[in-house]
């Protein structure tokens, strides 16, 4: 054998053992990019990791990995679509898809337009998922998108660009796609919407600080007034941990205030996004009012006028009804649903 072919086969074995150290490195490098992520999970629906049998479950990529084969198979995840409120667009694939794979193809798909978009799978040999988990394969998946919400119903618009989409997955995983007409998803967009829109109510208070007061000073007064944090706002928390209301300084949550001092703050009832409440009014008007005392403050209803004595009761009344009329519509105050489609 000639030097020149020793030295042919020299180098083809150092190619390939190139090419292998690559690959394991490169699969080293995405396991544990995916490892840094999963302990985040609930905090990013795409990257939630497993929880509890009861609790609520969002589409994206969890932390369950099947070790050992005696162990019980999965159990459905309870997150579900909601044909009230939401429609869908199917994606069979032809070949199961490995859920790695699948998550890099997903992980930014949040909305179209305004309308939240949810992400649902079925696992190969059975199992649903709104979370996607590790060393699963998935033979088809749904992309769920609201129909309507404040932001008006679901357009035409953002309903092609979830078609295409889907067409774009179904390409990329040899799958096809399959979901409603346009005009009709359009016709029940809208009626949901006019629907919404009748059941959708607000009610505000403004305590006029009489002159421009510190925002750390402001934010100080409404903490021992009772107010807690809730993301970037300051709420009045009911029990279920849920808001019965919320404030605002200058117009804007406590969190986004750009400016070092505020001149008023809005007490801001959202109805259908509260728990029900047979005083939610008089309740908002007694917290208003003890921190008007606290900040030298006069008290004035949405329409810029000093609340009258004796009228909490009178507007009681008529929110419980509006309460009353969200949970016959199917939305009851305060519930995923209707914190889905009031947003």
């Amino acid at each position: 054998m000639s030097d020149l072919q020793i030295g042919l086969i020299s180098l083809g074995i150092v190619l390939i053992l190139v090419v292998l150290v690559f690959n394991w490195w490169q699969d080293r490098r995405i396991r544990q990019k995916m490892q840094e992520h999963f302990p985040e999970a609930q905090e990013d629906p795409l990257m939630g990791g497993v929880q509890g049998a009861g609790g609520r479950r969002e589409p994206g990529l969890g932390l369950y990995s099947a070790e050992g084969a005696d162990r019980a198979a999965p159990a459905d995840d309870a997150a579900e679509v909601d044909p009230a409120c939401e429609v869908v667009i199917d994606i069979g694939f032809h070949q199961p898809v490995p859920s790695d794979q699948l998550y890099a193809a997903v992980q930014d798909i949040h909305k179209v337009g305004s309308k939240p978009v949810r992400i649902f799978a079925e696992a190969e040999g059975g199992g649903h998922r709104a979370q996607l988990r590790l060393d699963e394969s998935y033979v088809s998946m749904q992309l769920a998108v609201l129909l309507a919400n404040r932001s008006g119903p679901l357009t035409d618009i953002e309903w092609s660009h979830l078609w295409t989409i889907a067409q774009s997955l179904a390409e990329r995983f040899e799958g096809s796609v399959e979901g409603p007409e346009q005009a009709p998803v359009m016709s029940r967009a809208k009626q949901l919407d006019e629907l919404c829109a009748g059941l959708d109510a607000q009610v505000g208070l403004a305590l006029r600080l009489g002159g421009t007061k510190p925002v750390p000073e402001v934010v100080q007064a409404v903490k021992s007034a009772g107010f807690l944090a809730y993301g970037t706002q300051l709420a009045w928390m009911a029990e279920s941990g849920v808001p019965r209301f919320t404030l605002l300084l200058d117009g804007v949550h406590a969190g986004e205030v750009q400016s070092a001092g505020v001149d008023r703050i809005d007490l801001l009832l959202d109805l259908p996004n509260s728990p029900a409440d047979e005083q939610a009014f008089s309740r908002m008007v007694s917290v208003g009012r003890d921190l008007s005392g606290r900040l030298q403050a006069v008290l004035v209803d949405d329409q810029g006028r000093p609340v009258a004595e004796g009228s909490d009761q009178a507007i009681d009344t008529q929110l419980l009804e509006l309460y009353r009329k969200l949970e016959q519509a199917g939305f009851p105050a305060g519930a995923e649903r209707t914190l889905r489609v009031f947003s």
